[in-house]
């Protein structure tokens, strides 16, 4: 079976062909670790101009702006944006909540994982860097960042050989791997956020205090969503729930209710926070769910 599962490839072709013509550029400054296509919060001495500052003996002369020099008789050196590449955490809760799926096929930890492949893919295929962090209550699987598009099958081996079977502890397992978190970059949360959402929030609030950018995918199964539930069914609680046969019909008004607040909640946290927000349903195609964030990321950048 381990050996099955390591051969699992996540990539779908039709979401790549989108995400590709997209990419995933940083909204905010970030820190990087060599010269790239994002902004960074470091004066060097790239293509954009940025400010004067006085000379002191050791610049190079070469970045002498003469024409002040002529006007002032005082020496100033031209400093310029530096670009680099950023980093992108992608935290994937495999808690045992993630393991429900209304289609056998496809649980939410089997989209969630398809999901992180993909944008992995996507952001090393543009030369940035990808950090992988797998979650549950009573740890996490972390492995540090490569900038190398080869990696992607060990990072496509690790999703396929990680068995959610523990509860979700979503805020302390956020904290956890957020202190891997060395510099700004962008944290991508994959999970359906089943706990409780003031932990949620200052997890959040701890990685953007950090100065980087947050991105969040609520993966939620269309049976959580709509409740589309008939008869007698028999609902077997998960992370330790108990058993419960009864009629849907008799808890459908209070259940959507519940999970609208619930739903409501959650973005309110992510806007607070100034993070991005996105509802994954799983029975959307991947292709549809990434393209679709992707082309808001898009818009909301042009708007800077």
């Amino acid at each position: 079976m381990a050996d099955a599962k390591s051969k699992s490839n996540y990539l779908d072709p039709k979401a790549l062909a989108k995400g590709e013509a997209l990419g995933i550029l940083a909204r905010k400054v970030v820190e990087g670790y060599r010269v790239g296509e994002h902004r960074s919060p470091f004066k060097g001495f790239a293509i954009e101009f940025a400010q004067h500052r006085e000379y002191t003996i050791g610049d190079d002369m070469r970045h002498l702006d003469w024409k002040v020099l002529g006007r002032t008789d005082r020496y100033y050196i031209k400093q310029y944006e530096q670009d680099t590449n950023f980093v992108a955490n992608i935290f994937v809760d495999g808690s045992e909540s993630m393991t429900y799926g209304s289609d056998e096929k496809m649980s939410k930890f089997e989209y969630g994982r398809r999901l992180a492949a993909c944008l992995a893919y996507l952001v090393l295929l543009q030369r940035d860097a990808v950090a992988l962090g797998i979650f549950d209550s009573e740890g996490s699987d972390y492995s540090p960042r490569t900038d190398s598009l080869g990696k992607i099958h060990t990072i496509m081996h690790r999703l396929a050989n990680y068995e959610p079977s523990k509860t979700t502890g979503l805020g302390e397992a956020l904290k956890r791997l957020s202190m891997n978190v060395k510099s700004k970059g962008i944290v991508i949360i994959i999970s359906d956020l089943m706990d409780e959402s003031l932990d949620f929030q200052r997890a959040v609030e701890q990685i953007r205090f950090s100065g980087s950018e947050v991105i969040v995918f609520q993966v939620l199964d269309p049976y959580e969503i709509k409740f589309p539930l008939t008869g007698t069914v028999e609902f077997r609680g998960l992370e330790g729930q108990a058993t419960l046969t009864t009629s849907p019909a008799d808890l459908k008004k209070s259940y959507l209710e519940e999970f609208g607040k619930f739903l409501k909640e959650t973005r309110l946290v992510c806007e607070r926070s100034a993070s991005h927000y996105s509802l994954v349903d799983t029975s959307v195609s991947l292709a549809e769910n990434l393209s679709a964030y992707l082309v808001f990321r898009h818009q909301v950048g042009k708007g800077r």
